[in-house]
């Protein structure tokens, strides 16, 4: 690739996602603390989990009263496209180590997608945007909850000032850019339909898990 010009636009492209995309880390700061987290667990959750849907999806269970287990099962199932990212990318990152690993660990929607949007480019286009755009959201990420969390935990009973109104407020703003097609529009409307007539029936927590069968059955023909 040209190196200036084009590499420029990269970091430009890059700062402007992860300043974007890590504001939301303090929602889930406040949202984490209001569900009843400490400031020490909200953290801990954005720096090793690092995957914004299965965050949001963990506390959303804990806060409902649902099991740890249940918790884990939402999150894991929002988590697992991260696997088919990485699956994608793999040939960028071909060397073992410590490179490897800090890939795996930031591969997410934003760096995979700014990653892929620079093949015509190269593949030394693809690795700059990967490494700037993860390690730009992971750190912007990660500051937000801490700050989010800091300010709910200054307050009394964060739940009394609608705090928890984060968590599907913050679904809501990571999920409306995604509905892009009718495709993705029905297998919204599916979820939501399903989660609602099975949250009467189901402990807290199981709805979510069940959603998944719906972006199954809708992703499953070509």
């Amino acid at each position: 690739m040209s190196r200036d010009p084009a590499r420029r636009k990269i970091i430009r492209d890059a700062c402007s996602v992860s300043i974007t995309v890590g504001a939301y880390g303090v929602a889930f700061g406040a949202a984490s603390v209001a569900a009843g987290f400490s400031v020490l667990q909200s953290c801990l959750l954005s720096l090793l989990a690092f995957t914004g849907g299965s965050q949001f999806a963990a506390i959303s269970v804990v806060a409902s009263g649902g099991t740890a287990g249940a918790a884990v099962a939402a999150a894991t199932m929002l988590g697992l496209r991260n696997t088919l990212y990485g699956v994608r990318l793999a040939p960028l990152f071909s060397r073992a180590g410590w490179r490897r690993v800090a890939a795996a660990q930031v591969t997410i929607d934003e760096s995979t997608a700014m990653a892929l949007a620079q093949e015509p480019q190269g593949q030394e286009a693809m690795v700059a945007a990967f490494w700037w755009t993860g390690l730009g959201v992971f750190v912007g990420w990660n500051a937000c909850t801490l700050l989010g969390a800091l300010a709910a935990h200054a307050l009394n009973n964060p739940a009394a000032f609608g705090l928890d109104a984060a968590v599907p407020a913050a679904f809501l703003a990571l999920l409306w850019p995604r509905l892009a097609n009718r495709r993705a529009q029905v297998t919204a409307a599916g979820g939501f339909s399903l989660a609602l007539l099975l949250t009467p029936v189901l402990p807290p927590g199981l709805p979510i898990v069940a959603t998944a069968t719906v972006a199954i059955a809708m992703g499953w023909p070509p």
